[in-house]
């Protein structure tokens, strides 16, 4: 069985593949918003729209894919 489809799967539970990340991943979280422009603020965002949030996301997942890709094409996995 893989591991994409199985009981413990990460998806949609707000929890990090490496608990270890989680740091680490807030803090790009706010870069990356500060960076696009989006008012991201430490605790609640109603006042956000949806895509403003998916924007974040987005874009934090376009970096992680590009810093990946740049890791890869240096020969070091």
């Amino acid at each position: 069985m893989n591991n994409w489809n199985n009981s413990n799967s990460n998806t949609s539970t707000g929890k990090t593949a490496v608990p270890e990340a989680r740091e680490a991943l807030n803090r790009f979280k706010y870069e990356v918003a500060n960076e696009i422009g989006v008012p991201l603020n430490q605790g609640y965002n109603g006042h956000l729209t949806s895509a403003q949030n998916g924007s974040v996301g987005g874009y934090m997942v376009k970096k992680m894919i590009e810093a990946q890709e740049r890791k890869m094409a240096g020969g070091s996995f």
